[in-house]
């Protein structure tokens, strides 16, 4: 999957751009310029001499390359030139790219099941997805893929070193892995196989607390959490809290990540977007109803939370809904529009900046965590029996006076906090830190439904 078709792009899908946005910015009061500034600009007219060199360098690649190339390809490179030199998210799809556009919105496509950029001449590593051959072999945010079977990645093959990460179920590739921090290329042989995205796993972590993990915002996102958090809320009773997993979350679908974030809101803000065209220019904002009826959140992040998982880690931080915890984010703050150009071509390009409801622009800087845990994993201490651990081990000690006799009274709990933290050392700290809100919490008497 690459970071520019999906993974970590906020796509406003199938329409052109006066069609698919239908509500105005609610901008009055915002520190940020006018999104009209720049069309009262003086007139950027082009310049002959431009238009010749172009001309003139077209006609140089034809006549003069090392090989013959076609008009066809040679205004296609132009065209994604053009493109790719504005940012690193905008892009010219042909079928097989609006094909893949399709696949991603819907989770369904033959790969490794990897989040890729475009950086520099190299494929970087954004995220894997959960239960997939990438995330089982061990692929991390901030990897880089230096050669796949056998080939270095570099500048010039780029875009055919990323076709090769998809293709059939069952066909095998192997890629040349530089962890992040180290020096030295591992390689990993994988099978590709049909990744079939479940975007939304929700089960219970501790009696009362329930464990959310969205590992993408696709089609289905929003309905899938409802579901599944209802069926477990009916089955358990109300929640204590819920921790919220977007580590390594690539992005995905803007309507799925407002609709992820009113899940959890009574009212405010979840997100605007600021364009320089009207259209573009966006606001939207939470309806009453919380799934959670107001239990505490804690919402885990990383460095490869992005995109449409930074909007809703923001709306439920400005909103003061959420404790985030973790990692600053990856810090991709802008918005991608698809335009078709026919049946069988569009443009995606980037057609505006969005901003968390206090008004902040995470571009390039991402979100700081409120509780910040660094990348750790934690082993269980050695240590020796202990022949006196309580009053309760004493010969001879007073009884409780209660008269009741404590059943198990060595299991306080901690023996699985130990096998959590060992485990899941992050997620371990956020429970920790939702049983705290927890504790200073009244419950209310009855839980609204928005659903």
């Amino acid at each position: 999957m690459r970071f520019s078709t999906l993974s970590l792009a906020v796509l406003l899908l199938a329409a052109p751009l006066a069609q698919a946005q239908t509500a105005p910015a609610q901008a009055t009061g915002s520190k940020h310029p006018a999104a009209g500034a720049a069309a009262a600009a003086v007139p950027d007219t082009l310049d002959l001499d431009d238009i010749r060199n172009f001309s003139r360098v077209y006609e140089i690649v034809r006549q003069a390359y090392v090989e013959p190339v076609d008009n066809k390809t040679l205004m296609k490179a132009a065209i994604s030139g053009m493109l790719s030199g504005l940012d690193p998210h905008s892009e010219y799809l042909d079928k097989d790219g609006l094909a893949e556009l399709s696949e991603d919105t819907t989770g369904q496509y033959g790969g490794l099941g990897i989040e890729v950029l475009q950086v520099d001449g190299t494929l970087r590593i954004i995220a894997p997805i959960d239960d997939t051959p990438a995330s089982r072999a061990g692929i991390k945010p901030g990897d880089t893929i230096v050669k796949i079977n056998g080939k270095p990645v570099d500048s010039e093959n780029i875009d055919e070193m990323f076709k090769e990460l998809r293709g059939d179920p069952g066909s095998k590739i192997t890629l040349t892995i530089l962890h992040e921090k180290s020096d030295k290329p591992i390689d990993m042989p994988l099978v590709r196989e049909r990744i079939s995205v479940t975007s939304v796993k929700v089960r219970e972590i501790e009696p009362g607390y329930a464990y959310i993990r969205i590992s993408q915002f696709q089609d289905d996102t929003t309905a899938d959490l409802e579901k599944k958090l209802g069926e477990l809320i009916r089955k358990k009773g109300p929640l204590k809290g819920a921790v919220l997993d977007l580590r390594s979350n690539p992005g995905g679908l803007l309507t799925a990540a407002v609709g992820v974030s009113d899940d959890f809101l009574d009212s405010g803000t979840i997100v605007t977007t600021r364009g320089r065209l009207q259209d573009s220019n966006l606001s939207f904002e939470a309806h009453p109803g919380d799934l959670l009826n107001g239990a505490p959140m804690v919402v885990l992040v990383d460095n490869g939370t992005a995109s449409a998982a930074e909007i809703v880690s923001g709306a439920l931080k400005d909103n003061r809904r959420a404790l985030i915890v973790g990692r600053r984010t990856f810090g991709k703050g802008v918005v991608q529009t698809v335009l078709p150009l026919d049946a069988d071509h569009a443009v995606k390009i980037t057609t505006a900046r969005y901003y968390t409801p206090s008004g902040t622009s995470i571009q390039a800087e991402g979100i700081k965590p409120d509780i910040a845990l660094a990348d750790l994993a934690v082993n269980k201490s050695d240590s020796t029996p202990t022949l006196v651990g309580s009053e309760a081990d004493l010969p001879n000690h007073l009884a409780n006076e209660d008269g009741k006799g404590v059943k198990d009274l060595d299991n306080d709990g901690s023996a699985e906090n130990a096998k959590l933290a060992t485990q899941d050392y992050a997620l371990s700290e956020a429970l920790n830190v939702l049983k705290g809100l927890a504790l200073n919490r009244v419950a209310p008497p009855s839980a609204t439904s928005k659903h």
